[in-house]
């Protein structure tokens, strides 16, 4: 394992539009105004843009003729920071602006993960890269030499990676100021009685895809494309549990920290509930929900008073969600959010909110109304040119308005930071005495506009290896 400290070498920082693609600008979906940037600006190399607001009001998705849509306007960004003024509007339930923008020569990222201090990035090189939270410092990177880092997870002083030789490590990230990360294991051990065996019968046979952690039982859980999930005992540096979940690969795992189910799903399909047995390392079965036959690649829960919402995003671009009752602890379908035009990769719920990274390059913002079950777009976040991998989403309030810091990585190799802006939602706005919130299904009535695509990733998809 090698350290290294503060480089800048590996990274370009780029503009909003990618200059090394010959493509199309984008369009945009909302309706903002393009400033010209302040040429007496006291910071030499930061510039000033205009702040986007929302796709979409609180309960509706509004068209516009695209001859109407403003294309979005040429930024440079000579730091990683390209700043742009919030402007807020009681009008506009939501605004985002590009403030970081990183383009990787290493290779796609994989999973981001996010400590009190720190933001982690594994990709398909070795190397674990750190930034500063909030300001995206760069304060170096961890290299394992084991190959690509699919899934990383990072909580309280501990980090933990999986890697391309099908292991984990967990790492020591207890420094604040500055990253001195220690390796506190591998797991599996190695075996001293197995020297000349290839293969650890606790080791993942395929690469391990997801990563989640009970926090009260110190248990750490992996999944993998060889359709098993494993739950190991931190202390103990052991595997304590290996049970076949799935017929497909095992693409997300989840855990209900109040009560402990772990919530998981596969390219069968499916999305499946397990519970461990009182007193006893084993898992059990306890539910089965499989509500489409195309595959399943990300799942978020979200918590609010009295409620408890599982989502899971899928191959063909629907968003369901199901609803914890109260009493019997099952889950029933809700219903469904649709908007994006190809697969949804990723999902964070965070409070009300709800994020989803497509293939279609573009990152939709959903909020849960107060009450029910009823979903509504506020906004389309566009910028990348491929599709969205992962993401990663921190609170950020000030003065009174909920902000949000949104980490987003791409299969286009770029690395990008969003300021996020949500408003309180005017009660006026919510009368909607025709629809039933119980079984409500969201979705966008926005013509479909073709996503520019890197060549890189038409490429990928074409040969089939874009995961």
């Amino acid at each position: 394992m090698e350290f290294h400290g503060e480089r800048n070498n590996l990274w370009t920082f780029m503009d909003e539009e990618r200059k090394s693609i010959n493509l199309p600008r984008r369009l945009s979906f909302g309706n903002h105004h393009h400033h010209r940037h302040h040429q007496n600006s006291p910071e030499r190399g930061i510039h000033f843009a205009s702040a986007r607001p929302s796709a979409a009001s609180p309960t509706s998705i509004p068209t516009q003729p695209l001859s109407q849509r403003p294309m979005s306007p040429d930024r440079t960004a000579e730091t990683p920071w390209t700043l742009s003024p919030v402007r807020t509007s009681p009008t506009q339930p939501l605004l985002y602006h590009c403030i970081a923008s990183l383009h990787r020569h290493e290779g796609n990222i994989f999973s981001i993960a996010l400590s009190n201090d720190f933001i982690f990035t594994g990709s398909e090189s070795s190397r674990i890269h750190a930034w500063k939270q909030p300001d995206c410092t760069e304060m170096g990177y961890i290299k394992a030499n084991s190959g690509h880092v699919r899934a990383i997870f990072a909580y309280g002083k501990m980090l933990f990676t999986t890697h391309g030789d099908f292991k984990i490590r967990v790492w020591d990230v207890s420094s604040r100021e500055t990253l001195r990360p220690k390796k506190i294991t591998t797991l599996p051990q190695r075996n001293p009685l197995m020297l000349f065996s290839k293969k650890n019968v606790q080791q993942h046979r395929e690469h391990i895809s997801c990563i989640a952690y009970n926090h009260d039982d110190k248990l750490l859980y992996t999944g993998s494309w060889d359709k098993t999930i494993k739950a190991w005992k931190i202390n103990e540096k052991r595997c304590v549990d290996s049970f076949v979940a799935h017929e497909g690969h095992i693409n997300a795992i989840v855990i209900n920290q109040e009560d402990g189910c772990v919530f998981t799903c596969s390219s069968d399909g499916s999305v499946k509930i397990w519970r461990r047995v009182f007193g006893e390392s084993s898992h059990i079965l306890t539910m089965t929900l499989r509500f489409q036959l195309s595959p399943v690649n990300a799942l978020a829960l979200s918590f609010s008073p009295g409620t408890c919402l599982l989502y899971s995003g899928s191959s063909d671009g629907i968003i369901n969600f199901w609803e914890k009752e109260k009493t019997s602890g099952r889950y029933n379908h809700g219903g469904f959010m649709q908007g994006h035009h190809f697969a949804v990769l990723c999902l964070v719920a965070i409070g009300e909110l709800v994020f989803s990274g497509s293939e279609d390059a573009t990152i939709r913002v959903w909020r849960r109304e107060e009450g029910n079950c009823f979903h509504s777009c506020l906004a389309v976040i566009e910028g990348h040119h491929g599709p969205v991998r992962c993401l990663a989403v921190s609170m950020d309030t000030e003065n009174g308005v909920k902000g949000l810091l949104v980490y987003s990585a791409s299969l286009d190799q770029t690395f990008k930071v969003w300021r996020v802006k949500v408003f309180p939602t005017e009660k006026a706005s919510l009368e909607e005495p025709t629809i039933d919130p119980k079984r409500e299904i969201v979705d966008d009535i926005s013509p479909v506009l073709s996503p520019v695509l890197s060549p890189s990733w038409v490429e990928k998809k074409l040969q089939g290896n874009h995961f």
